[in-house]
């Protein structure tokens, strides 16, 4: 694969990477790559750096296993910096955490990415116990008239109730909208797809 164009003279052959995780936007990591770093990680799809401590190729969870699957590259306006988008096998800092930078979590819109990771798993796990599962258990029509009451709910709430209250409603809708979506095998993905392909302007 040929490598896009990148200015590897500016800090002798190492340009930094930032990671992003692909779902939720957060940032994981920094790390650095060279020429062959790229190319490893391109063919691998395994994000793959060039080690400063240990003057090697180091693709990133060789030893843990918590390995990050790479999605797509950008480089910056100075084609001196890359953006790094990735999918993480686990949690990405060696201290445990999905990111480097703490252990906060994703923020804003990110964040919708992350429930919907936690629905997913949840489903997935089973547990009765939990509401989530108990609900798509019941199918696509009875989550369907979930989402349909808590839509009602919102615009009952957008004309007549507070700012607080109006926004507890508007989170149970997006919260049912998720489950729907992942019901019917879909995702925010799908629907996100769609609106970028309405916003692109007509030729």
């Amino acid at each position: 694969m040929k490598l896009p164009k990148i200015d590897w003279k500016k800090n002798a052959g190492l340009v930094p990477a930032i990671v992003q995780d692909d779902a939720t936007l957060q940032v994981l990591m920094l790390g650095y790559m060279n020429a062959d770093a790229l190319r490893k990680t391109l063919r691998t799809k395994r994000v793959t750096f060039f080690s400063r401590s240990k003057q090697r190729l180091w693709t990133k969870g060789e030893s843990s296993g918590h390995f990050l699957r790479f999605v797509s590259l950008t480089v910056d306006c100075d084609q001196d910096t890359l953006l790094v988008r990735a999918v993480p096998d686990g949690p990405t800092c060696h201290r445990g955490t999905p990111s480097c930078f703490g252990d906060d979590g994703a923020t804003g819109v990110g964040f919708l990415a992350q429930l919907e990771q936690v629905v997913a798993a949840r489903i997935k796990g089973g547990d009765r116990s939990s509401y989530t599962v108990r609900l798509a258990k019941e199918g696509v029509a009875r989550v369907a008239q979930k989402v349909g009451e808590e839509g009602v709910e919102t615009a009952l709430a957008a004309l007549q109730a507070g700012r607080k209250e109006f926004a507890g409603e508007a989170a149970d809708l997006l919260y049912h909208l998720i489950v729907l979506l992942h019901v019917r095998k879909l995702s925010l993905d799908d629907a996100i797809a769609v609106l970028v392909k309405r916003h692109v302007p007509k030729k």
